[in-house]
């Protein structure tokens, strides 16, 4: 039998849950971005003062060995872990969020979802093209710019996801794919909300500005679906599901070690340098608590959604170290 409790819809928020005024405020359909880096020359005035990706989420440019390498050193590296990231985002969107938009379209779940969660999935899966789009178009340049060797293996994160899925049973893949999307989608780090225009690149601060404000939107809605959903569930789903997400969780707080091994090797950092900066950031501890952190709004969806309200998911997620005891 499902699970019951408090955090349930009352029907106006059933009729009235939108993205907003989304015809007016998403992206896709209210910005004129081209997302065209300025000329080199001035690319290169607005690197004196300027970075190409924000400070806290690279936080191995701090270590010494690269913080006395040079600022054209750290000015490469952030470019390189830039372009990482977009082509992880373009296929993120692509792969793994929009295929966890079309369990939601098509009815994949086995529970039936109001029509305006439905109309407002489709919007939101029309937004993940554009953010597509934009950072492969984005990544592109800077990759020029830099003329930077092509990467041809596939993020790991991408990776690890699939990779689990391949391993799930047919029954559970669509809430699967649902749930990637969850947190993919609720991990927000508050950090980004902070950046300002006089700390990135022009181009790669409006990336960030129109992304974050479409997904922050898009945050509120996996929440509310997830709110919606959870409660739906069988003991025995929900008690396969918690597990599972602790595995999600840990995925996307994964360092792709092999990519970023080559790229502070390819700045002529020494291998027994590039060794230890990586391993640094692969203790369990370290491990922990990147989870912790980028788990923030997804911890907070499924406390409002009543997951913790069980004393076995608790218990999980603290052995776990995503919560304390």
């Amino acid at each position: 039998m499902p699970v019951t409790n408090t955090f349930v819809f009352t029907p106006d928020e059933l009729r009235s849950y939108t993205l907003g005024d989304w015809d007016n405020r998403s992206a896709v359909r209210s910005k004129n971005s081209t997302f065209l880096l300025p000329p080199d020359a001035e690319i290169r005035l607005q690197l004196q003062t300027k970075k190409w990706f924000p400070q806290a989420f690279i936080p191995y440019l701090n270590d010494n060995t690269i913080q006395t390498s040079g600022e054209h050193i750290q000015h490469r590296l952030a470019a390189n872990h830039l372009v990482y990231f977009l082509r992880y985002t373009t296929l993120l969107e692509h792969k793994i969020v929009n295929r966890s938009v079309e369990t939601l379209i098509h009815e994949e779940l086995g529970v039936e979802l109001p029509q305006t969660m439905k109309l407002t999935a489709l919007q939101l899966y029309t937004d993940e093209g554009y953010h597509a789009l934009f950072s492969f178009k984005l990544s592109e340049q800077v990759a020029h710019f830099y003329d930077m060797p092509t990467w041809e293996a596939p993020p790991k994160r991408i990776t690890l996801l699939l990779e689990l899925m391949d391993a799930t049973r047919d029954a559970h893949r669509p809430l699967t794919w649902f749930f990637f999307g969850f947190v993919s989608e609720t991990i927000i780090a508050k950090e980004l909300l902070s950046i300002t225009g006089d700390t990135l690149i022009s181009t790669v601060y409006q990336m960030f500005r129109e992304h974050l404000e479409d997904e922050a939107r898009h945050s509120r809605y996996f929440s509310e679906v997830f709110r919606y959903l959870w409660p739906k569930l069988s003991l025995a789903q929900q008690e396969h599901f918690a597990s599972l997400l602790t595995k999600i969780i840990f995925i996307f707080a994964e360092v792709d070690e092999p990519w970023l091994s080559a790229s502070l090797a390819g700045v002529d950092i020494p291998l027994l340098e590039v060794t230890r900066i990586v391993q640094a950031l692969q203790t369990l501890d370290v491990r922990t608590q990147r989870a912790r952190s980028i788990a923030m709004g997804t911890l907070q969806a499924m406390t409002r959604a009543g997951f913790f309200e069980l004393q076995t998911h608790r218990k999980l997620f603290s052995q776990s170290g995503l919560i304390d005891a």
